[in-house]
């Protein structure tokens, strides 16, 4: 079980870092759009596949960062019980919510969008947009279709291999995920395992 958790940490790093390293294109998103704007209302000058590009940056960003998310723990979550939950119960509920719901669903959308990327390659797809993006551009944001499904996938089975390893015991417990970690930062009192103060904390 330890060479199992040990992969899962490197994948969770290897997810963490895409996700890092797409975040700038939120910088090249910033720059873009105020080349667009500068260009359009100082310069009466416009392009397309100009202003094209900052949808699809988004687009990028949003799947891409999809894993990253989820390695930190940051999608939204309605929390009525889970907080006050042993950690064994919230390892059962990750690992069911994963198994049922996580995994069936990055798994579909890896699998079920192959066809949808193969045909854009295969026609050599453009935007349909006078003057937009050109191949293989339209095809290259849809391939993050199934990328996406794939780091999803990679990263759900993180969090079920780390669930079971709790549910296994103290002995097999693996070392604390990316969110958890996350949360004992953003949290007070509640965040931190039972009997551990903040930092310098007083009463």
């Amino acid at each position: 079980m330890s060479f199992v958790l040990k992969v899962a940490g490197a994948v969770e790093r290897a997810i963490v870092r895409t996700g890092e390293a797409v975040a700038w294109l939120t910088f090249v998103m910033t720059v873009v759009t105020c080349l667009v704007a500068v260009l359009r209302y100082g310069l009466s000058l416009g392009w397309i596949w100009l202003q094209e590009t900052i949808t699809w940056m988004h687009a990028a960003v949003f799947l891409l960062a999809a894993g990253y998310t989820l390695a930190r723990d940051q999608h939204v979550r309605v929390d009525i019980f889970y907080r006050e939950m042993s950690r064994r119960r919230q390892a059962l509920v990750n690992l069911s919510g994963c198994a049922l719901f996580l995994l069936p669903l990055s798994a579909g959308l890896l699998l079920g969008s192959l066809e949808y990327v193969q045909t854009s390659w295969l026609i050599q797809e453009s935007s349909r947009e006078a003057g937009g993006l050109i191949y293989p551009f339209p095809s290259l944001l849809k391939t993050l279709l199934p990328v996406t499904g794939g780091i999803m996938t990679l990263q759900a089975l993180v969090i079920c291999a780390r669930s079971v390893a709790e549910l296994l015991g103290p002995s097999e417990t693996a070392e604390p995920s990316l969110g958890a970690k996350a949360s004992r930062l953003r949290g007070g009192r509640d965040a931190l395992p039972p009997g551990e103060d903040r930092p310098g904390g007083g009463a």
